[in-house]
């Protein structure tokens, strides 16, 4: 077994299967860090600093304190995830660093190797010379050697929603000053990887990374109104982790379980109220119902309608959002916008909400709403406190658009005082997730990302723009997609329409992408009359959103992935590939031993000019049979196994 050794400045710990190996220097100028797999130097000597107001530094003139070394090697559940039990094993440094000048203020830097990645962290102990840090910058630097190619969401300013187009590109072309959202992933020659993003965002900045004088480099969200200001902390305080996912294997990214390990564990004692599930969300569809009887609009008619529908196709929640563009709250502002007598306490006249959460109790529906933010967060224990006794079970908090220290913390108060209420949290126009919902397990999904929405106004949400997700920003965790559009049309045939919207690729791969996509309440969001005796809204009704065990058996960076998912003793596997056709082989040596009944969705072949189409199938299978399926352009397969 190799253990981490150190030398008078320097200390070297390697993961646990050898592979990895994390160095660390101090230098007179700077603690510096390289990092290296299977003895391929993928980031060299990198030097990291910190500066505070009244340009204060942390850097130069460090002395190395004793490190303190262990091995972590344990086993944790999480009520929501990937995975039901996960592995938490690393071996860890926690080096201390003390100012030789001065107040000697300490600064520890912790480190965990993986067998899958990297993560360190800042942290600030107790300390009777020091009590509080305002931080204007967090110098992490990422020397990436080998020149490669990198796949990032470039944005123009931190106040985003982090929905935009991905980028591929070689690191060595990106200008000096743009500012790249994270995750990030970056392909060394020889088919490496390398991620790099955030775990445990708790009273801290959100992270991107700019090239400085060549040099990636971290950038933090500034604090509104603050001259630059980042953070500003109370000791004893920390940084989130700085993760680098690793491997030579683009799958094993997906599966990495090391963002969930280090965040804490669940809070929550009481887990019997939380349930994940899949949800309508009207807004998407325009709020489209029959032919009936009732005016359709914000009234118990209309929800009616829609809860049925839940109730008689096992969805678990039914969203309340908005009609004719006005919010269901109380609000005289414009396009959404919270006016000054916005009031989420008060739905609009003929709308009653307690009478919408009975019913859906009576059909075992659980009731959503849609809110803003900025109009939820003034009445937060109030509102709370109603939904409560309405009996609602969740909330989309939507319009955040910011990971400033001031967010971040906002994010973190709803997200605990709706668990104090039992009520779990959707946040749209929000960051990617960090591994809160090991935490805070009512966090079941996030946006933070271009999505089906945009075939209302752009179509911009393509395939060849799906396959980017896996690779990309589903690393952080669970993705949401505004999934489940079964109105597929040749791409020569695309249009833009905000009621009933049209989808790219192929209906199989709408299928998968359940399958593929990690998020813990999936949306269907058309409309009822668009899925009922739809081919393939069977297998909607049937995947589940959250999984006990996740696999990647294959997966090519921007081409294609197949993702095998359990949940009990029943397998879902789903391939997507982008724009190429494809042929691919599925290995189901994934399945212990016995028969499984297989229900394959297939594309037609006539999906060139009828993307809805699709061949079911079903077979008898075991964990020595290989499939072979046929994608087509934008296409998709999906299987559910069950043991017989």
């Amino acid at each position: 077994m190799s253990l981490p050794v150190w030398a008078k400045e320097d200390v070297r710990i390697t993961s646990p299967n050898g592979r990895i190996v994390f160095s660390f220097d101090l230098t007179k100028t700077a603690p510096t860090y390289r990092v290296t797999y299977d003895k391929q130097t993928l980031i060299d000597d990198s030097p990291l600093s910190l500066l505070f107001r009244n340009d204060s530094a942390f850097g130069a003139n460090l002395t190395l304190g004793k490190p303190k070394l262990r091995t972590v090697d344990e086993t944790y559940d999480l009520v929501v995830g990937k995975v039901k039990t996960a592995r938490n094993h690393c071996r860890e440094a926690v080096i201390p660093l003390i100012n030789k000048k001065g107040s000697k203020r300490q600064l520890n830097l912790t480190v965990r190797v993986f067998d899958d990645g990297v993560a360190f962290r800042y942290e600030f102990p107790k300390q009777a010379n020091w009590t509080s840090y305002t931080l204007m910058e967090e110098n992490t630097t990422f020397r990436l050697t080998q020149h490669p190619v990198a796949r990032a969401l470039f944005l123009p300013n931190f106040i985003s929603s982090h929905e935009g187009e991905y980028t591929t590109i070689l690191l060595d072309s990106i200008k000096n000053d743009t500012l790249m959202d994270v995750p990030a992933l970056f392909e060394f020659p020889g088919k490496v990887y390398l991620a790099i993003t955030e775990a445990a965002l708790v009273d801290y900045a959100g992270m991107y990374l700019t090239k400085k004088k060549g040099l990636l480099t971290s950038q933090l969200s500034p604090l509104p109104g603050q001259n630059g200001t980042k953070v500003k902390a109370v000791l004893p305080h920390q940084t989130p982790w700085r993760v680098l996912l690793i491997s030579d294997r683009a799958g094993a990214l997906i599966e990495s379980n090391i963002i969930t390990s280090l965040n804490e564990p669940c809070k929550l004692t009481d887990l019997s109220w939380l349930k994940p599930g899949k949800t309508t969300f009207p807004w998407w569809n325009g709020n489209i119902t029959p032919d009936t009887t009732f005016q359709p609009g914000h009234n118990f008619e209309t929800a009616k309608y829609y809860i049925d529908f839940c109730a008689d196709n096992h969805i678990e929640y039914h969203s309340v959002v908005e009609y004719g563009g006005h919010e269901w709250y109380v609000s005289d502002g414009v396009n959404y916008v919270p006016g000054p007598n916005a009031d989420v306490t008060k739905p609009l006249p003929g709308l009653n909400m307690q009478q919408i959460c009975d019913y859906g109790r009576q059909r075992g529906v659980g009731i959503r709403a849609w809110v803003y933010w900025s109009a939820l967060y003034p009445k937060l224990e109030e509102a709370f406190a109603l939904y409560e006794k309405w009996g609602m079970s969740g909330l989309m908090v939507d319009f955040m658009d910011r990971d400033d220290q001031e967010m971040v913390n906002i994010q973190n108060e709803i997200l605990q005082k709706a668990a104090e209420h039992k009520l779990h949290i959707q946040f749209h126009g929000a960051y990617k997730p960090t591994g809160r919902h090991r935490t805070y397990p009512n966090e079941l999904t996030r946006e933070g990302t271009l999505n089906y929405e945009t075939n209302k106004w752009s179509g911009l949400d393509t395939p060849d723009h799906d396959i980017s997700f896996p690779f990309t920003r589903m690393l952080a965790g669970p993705t949401d997609m505004h999934m489940g559009g079964f109105r597929a049309v040749p791409k020569e045939k695309f249009r833009i329409q905000y009621t009933r919207p049209l989808m790219h690729g192929t209906r199989c791969h709408q299928l998968a992408m359940y399958v593929v996509m990690e998020s813990y309440l999936q949306i269907l969001a058309d409309y009822p009359d668009a899925y009922k005796g739809q081919p393939g809204f069977d297998f909607l009704t049937q995947v589940p959103t959250t999984w006990d065990e996740t696999r990647v058996p294959a997966a090519e960076v921007g081409q294609f992935v197949t993702i095998t998912r359990r949940s009990g003793t029943d397998w879902f596997v789903g391939s997507i590939t982008n724009s190429t056709a494809r042929e691919l082989t599925i290995k189901l040596d994934f399945l212990p031993e016995g028969n499984y009944t297989a229900e394959l969705y297939a594309d037609a072949p006539d999906v060139d000019q009828e993307p809805n189409h699709l061949r079911q199938q079903t077979r008898t299978v075991n964990r020595n049979d290989v499939l072979t399926v046929k994608l087509a352009s934008g296409g998709g397969h999906a299987i559910h196994l069950r043991r017989q």
